[in-house]
């Protein structure tokens, strides 16, 4: 048994067919299918039933996969851990809510470049639910989401900012009041799937506000878009750092009792890189530093 076979193995499990994790790894389809049968051989178990169209992992086949991906970060870790870099150098994996790409992430990313050159940031947009089931799954070494009501079993959070919800309206709109606002204009919903779309939802029912929807975008960009042109207006996140892509818009405070989403750092519990982590967790909070749209320090150590 390799460790080739069980990169292999994961990237199955990851991709969920033979043809997916062919192309992840860089080989055929038909050397996929003979690593596994070798891989079962070498183990003496069936990883797969293959009575379905699309081989399925058994029982005893995921259990195998949880441990193939601590061998293979192990492995991974072997070198950077004996020459001492704790694996600041080559590659990781990070996730992030799409609201961060404009300003946070790149932002953040920046800075780590900047101190460590030879560690490469793969970024991969998702859903803050996508996202912890990627990390759960070790598709992603560590995520930029929305703290959740609940964190799965099994991960870390540790907070970056905290970012107050605010109605967003176009230059035509003279009013000032929030809720007669929002009873009045076309409402333009924050994507229900995403943490802060299903903020924004309780926090409307909780004030018994009735609202017009016309239309659901998951894209902070698209919806400040939408309220520019005044077809409707808008609950969304304050950004924990300014942007200098801000559309001119008015931005009205929800009152004292305003939901916030809290963005942060979600990984696994003693994952190999933790140092990395570390690391990337100093570069997001230099960022809400530094560029805080007030021009006061944000977020938490």
């Amino acid at each position: 048994m390799s460790i080739r076979l069980l990169k292999t193995l994961v990237a199955v499990a990851d991709h969920r067919t033979f043809s997916a994790a062919a192309d992840a790894v860089f080989i055929t389809h038909a050397a996929v299918s003979q690593q596994m049968r070798t891989l079962e051989a070498d183990l003496g178990i069936a990883l797969f039933d293959r009575s379905y169209r699309t081989p399925e992992l058994t029982p005893l086949g995921r259990a195998v996969v949880a441990r193939a991906r601590t061998l293979v970060m192990d492995y991974d870790n072997l070198v950077p851990s004996v020459l001492g870099d704790d694996g600041l150098t080559g590659e990781v994996m990070l996730g992030a809510v799409p609201t961060t790409l404009i300003g946070l992430a790149p932002l953040s990313m920046s800075i780590l470049r900047a101190k460590y050159p030879d560690l490469r940031i793969r970024i991969t947009p998702a859903l803050t639910a996508a996202l912890l089931s990627g990390i759960d799954r070790g598709q992603y070494d560590v995520a930029i989401v929305t703290k959740p009501v609940l964190m799965p079993l099994g991960l870390v959070f540790l907070e970056i900012a905290d970012e107050p919800l605010h109605l967003i309206t176009g230059a035509e709109v003279t009013e000032t009041d929030p809720i007669k606002i929002l009873e009045k204009q076309p409402f333009i919903r924050f994507n229900r799937d995403a943490v802060v779309g299903t903020v924004i939802e309780t926090w409307l029912q909780e004030n018994n506000i009735r609202v017009s929807e016309a239309m659901e975008l998951g894209n902070l960009e698209a919806i400040s878009s939408m309220v520019h042109a005044n077809l409707g207006v808008s609950i969304v996140p304050r950004s924990c750092v300014a942007s200098r892509y801000a559309l001119p818009l008015n931005h009205l405070t929800l009152g004292p009792e305003a939901p916030s989403r809290i963005l942060g750092l979600a990984y696994r519990k003693e994952h190999p890189k933790l140092r990395v982590i570390e690391e990337i967790h100093a570069a997001l909070l230099r960022a809400v530093h530094e560029h805080s749209p007030d021009g006061q320090a944000g977020g938490t150590s």
